[in-house]
């Protein structure tokens, strides 16, 4: 009998011990890298949400505060030339609600971005130098997550708003609302970069770096907080949709976004009274945010799961 060919022979060999292993290293990257029809849907949602509210002024819409009698409490599609209808006294719903995500997009990723900045930095600073500095910054920390968020917020809008009757003048309600949601957003992203700079400040590069001789910021610029960002971006992202929910929360109580300036927070307080008549002034705003706050937290667990965050670590 013939002897099978070199080439059969070698296909029909036993896998060595790291075969598999190797295989899926090669094939790990390829599934990180690929993205899901979920991921992409919520990239898309976000893209088209953030490309509306910057070009909401030159966007052939209709004047967000104008009111036309005629289409006043009218729902979607029952008034010619208004596809989302209008709300109780006629202005455009389609309009209202796209110079809404400007502010409330803004509200979002403002408060976040201070969050970002200070919080990550101090936690950044904490987790790393440890020791007594690491001790007052988390004591800090735990004071402000004590308080309650949404009172907290109360209180600095509180504290900050202006008295026209003292004859003072203050900063404008949106500015209010991102400094309020930005100090409430410092401790808790704080907590999670420091948690995440803990681990990494021990591994064996860092350590490495430190008997070459390397300077302490730069070790923490090019050795840990490349590796700390994807879990600031992770929480950074669920941080966005806290805030625009805040935002809502804090206009149904009256201290949000003053009207007549659209938000969809102030657009869901102003439509409740409507909502048994002409539920739609409500539920378009409100599915904006269901939407926008469901896109923001599924890209936050994509980024997780591709950057293998550790949710012990958070």
């Amino acid at each position: 009998m013939s002897a099978l060919p070199a080439e059969t022979d070698v296909s029909l060999a036993p896998a060595g011990p790291g075969t598999s292993d190797q295989a899926a290293a090669e094939a790990s990257p390829r599934k990180r890298r690929a993205f899901g029809i979920g991921a992409l849907l919520a990239m898309g949602w976000l893209g088209l949400i953030t490309v509306l509210a910057v070009l909401a002024p030159v966007l052939p819409l209709d004047d967000p505060l104008e009111s036309v009698g005629a289409i006043a409490r009218k729902g979607p599609g029952s008034a010619p030339g208004h596809i989302l209808g209008g709300d109780s006294i006629g202005r455009d719903m389609l309009s209202r609600t796209i110079h809404g995500a400007r502010a409330s997009l803004l509200v979002g990723v403002t408060a976040v971005l201070i969050g970002l900045l200070i919080g990550g930095a101090a936690g950044l600073l904490a987790g790393y130098f440890r020791g007594r500095f690491d001790t007052v910054l988390t004591g800090t920390f735990d004071i402000l997550l004590a308080f309650p968020s949404l009172v907290l917020a109360l209180a600095l809008v509180a504290f900050l708003k202006a008295e026209p009757e003292a004859g003072t003048k203050g900063l404008s309600t949106v500015t209010i609302v991102i400094i309020a949601l930005g100090i409430v957003s410092i401790p808790i992203l704080a907590r999670i970069t420091r948690a995440n700079t803990l681990t990494w400040a021990q591994r064996e590069f860092v350590l490495a770096a430190r008997a070459q001789g390397a300077k302490n910021s730069r070790i923490i610029i090019r050795e840990v907080l490349p590796n700390v960002m994807p879990a600031m971006f992770s929480i950074a992202l669920l941080g966005m949709a806290v805030a625009i929910i805040a935002e809502g929360g804090l206009s149904l109580l009256g201290v949000g976004v003053e009207l007549p300036k659209p938000s969809w927070g102030n657009m869901i307080a102003e439509g409740r009274g409507s909502l048994r008549n002409a539920p739609h002034i409500v539920f378009v705003p409100a599915i904006a945010i269901f939407l926008t706050v469901l896109a923001l937290n599924y890209m936050g667990d994509v980024i997780r799961t591709r950057f293998d965050v550790r949710e012990s670590a958070l």
